[in-house]
């Protein structure tokens, strides 16, 4: 099949997260199985031209540019993709837009819902009711449509697919299941630092304050462990500086910076526990790559992992304190056959049930479907 496949942003340094990291794997293993796709989407942060090609995966990038002041990612937009991605989505069977609610993927939803291309859309947990004061309007003219056109809406939790639910104001929707995936991963050797790590985008959610919190609490019982924060700044990294700047432990409490998706990737490789103190976090990609690299995890009870965590003792999952997180870490450094089977069951886990060829599978009978309800192209 021709695919297109639409995110909102690309950057250096993987500042979008998630959705730019499943999109990308997806789209590797589609092509792997025999299919066309092109990944589209803006970009902000690359020096001299764009690539042509992210992580091995091609793609069609464009500049990007904030429409919309103190918005975030919401109010990015790239006008320059608008009129080429009609002609796209002319020459495709099927697009699958990476939906949120901002000015790249809304306007390619309803742009292959006008051009009567059958679509699927992916919210990753980023449809959900808001007080927003932009969400009302928006929602009215642009969420709802791009929802009810959709051939399919492929959610990961019950809770995700209640909001999106919500936000349609319709029970009709053609809710799909669709978790996300890693790649088959041969972890790298170890090395003799042990380390605990927190993998993701310094924002207020991700609650990266937390960790810095409990770092502090555990060094001086861990006195060869350090503690490393690892991911760009998304509104906490001033504070982040500043906590350090109190207490590093010696020189352990670090704040690396951001990695570039493909090094984001093999970063857990070296860690000893990764840890996400985030709250509501619906599937997060960093905690599904430490459990394939045969990393044990520490999550709060909120996440969408957690009860596949709980279940196969690929680590802890706890309430959401400082204090609970700390135990929980506390334990896995002190006990290293406890980490260790910890981090097996990740692996086998990832395996069995998060492997990106199951998520492959399920999105070639999703697109084929779309595909003939909509009047797309015979497969090729």
């Amino acid at each position: 099949m021709r695919i297109l496949s639409v995110v909102t942003l690309f950057t250096p340094d993987g500042a979008y997260g998630g959705p730019t990291r499943v999109a990308l794997n997806q789209a590797r293993a589609l092509r792997h199985a025999g299919h066309e796709v092109l990944l589209a989407g803006a970009a902000l942060g690359y020096p001299g031209p764009l690539p042509t090609a992210v992580d091995g995966v091609p793609v069609r990038l464009f500049p990007a540019a904030r429409a919309i002041p103190g918005t975030g990612f919401a109010g990015m937009w790239s006008p320059a993709m608008l009129p080429w991605l009609r002609r796209a989505l002319d020459g495709s069977d099927v697009a699958h837009i990476h939906l949120a609610r901002d000015l790249v993927t809304l306007p390619a939803a309803l742009a292959a819902r006008r051009r009567h291309i059958p679509y699927v859309v992916q919210t990753h947990g980023m449809i959900d009711p808001s007080s927003h004061w932009l969400a009302r309007p928006l929602d009215a003219l642009w969420t709802r449509p791009a929802l009810t056109g959709a051939a399919a809406i492929l959610h990961l939790t019950r809770h995700e697919a209640n909001d999106v639910v919500a936000v349609a104001r319709t029970n009709s929707l053609p809710l799909v299941e669709v978790l996300n995936g890693v790649p088959e991963h041969t972890p790298a050797a170890r090395s003799d630092v042990r380390e605990v790590l927190y993998l993701a985008r310094l924002a207020p959610r991700k609650r990266p304050l937390v960790f810095v919190e409990m770092a502090q609490r555990l060094a001086p019982r861990h006195p060869g462990v350090d503690f490393t924060l690892v991911g760009p700044d998304e509104g906490e990294g001033a504070n982040v500086r500043a906590a350090i700047d109190r207490d590093d432990a010696g020189g352990r409490i670090t704040w690396e910076g951001a990695l570039s998706l493909d090094e984001a990737a093999t970063r857990v490789d070296r860690a000893t526990v990764s840890v996400l103190p985030s709250v509501d976090e619906p599937f997060p990609m960093s905690v599904i790559e430490a459990m394939a690299a045969g990393v044990p995890v520490v999550v709060t009870d909120t996440c969408g992992l957690a009860g596949r965590i709980r279940r196969s003792g690929a680590g802890r999952v706890t309430g959401p304190s400082t204090d609970e997180i700390a135990a929980a870490v506390d334990e896995l450094l002190s006990d290293v056959g406890l980490a260790d089977r910890a981090g097996a069951a990740g692996q086998a886990l990832t395996q069995d049930e998060l492997s990106i060829t199951a998520v492959r599978r399920t999105l070639e009978d999703v697109y084929a479907a779309a595909a003939g309800v909509g009047g797309g192209r015979p497969k090729t």
